[in-house]
């Protein structure tokens, strides 16, 4: 199964643009308990903030990941086999997304490795762009594990 998914290794899939919003933000901010104020006040932000605005949590922008992702396509996966988020090898936060801006996500499978009782891992190479900004905001290696259904 690993030889046929190889053909996948190389692959790039992208989203569309996707606007990030500051009630989206807020209600984030409300779940996880982070309220710091270059998240959650405008006001605030254009007083003391070097951005002008707020900006999106980095675990915001990260949560993003599977939303992006479903947006960019499904992988072309054999019936039944179903991806486990696994974590990752290397995530960073390069540059802040400010609110209202629009990102999306640039996934590439970069390998696809047997793990064991029919699991694969699955690794890909992805990025979080904001349009119209030099950097991107997020840069990561993501990892799901591909599990097989039940016979």
């Amino acid at each position: 199964m690993a030889a046929d998914l190889a053909t996948l290794v190389g692959t790039s899939r992208t989203s569309p643009w996707f606007t990030v919003e500051q009630g989206a933000v807020t209600a984030f901010g409300e779940l996880t308990g982070d309220r710091n104020p270059l998240h959650l006040d405008p006001v605030w932000c254009a007083q003391h903030s070097p951005f002008g605005r707020t900006i999106a949590h980095g675990f915001y922008t990260t949560s993003l990941l599977v939303q992006l992702a479903a947006d960019a396509g499904p992988l072309d996966l054999p019936a039944g086999m179903v991806g486990l988020n696994y974590g990752f090898d290397r995530l960073r936060l390069v540059a802040p997304v400010p609110v209202g801006s629009r990102v999306r996500g640039v996934f590439t499978v970069a390998s696809i490795e047997p793990r064991g009782d029919g699991q694969l891992q699955l690794k890909q190479n992805v990025e979080v762009q904001v349009e119209g900004a030099e950097r991107p905001a997020l840069v990561a290696e993501w990892l799901t594990m591909l599990v097989g259904a039940p016979a």
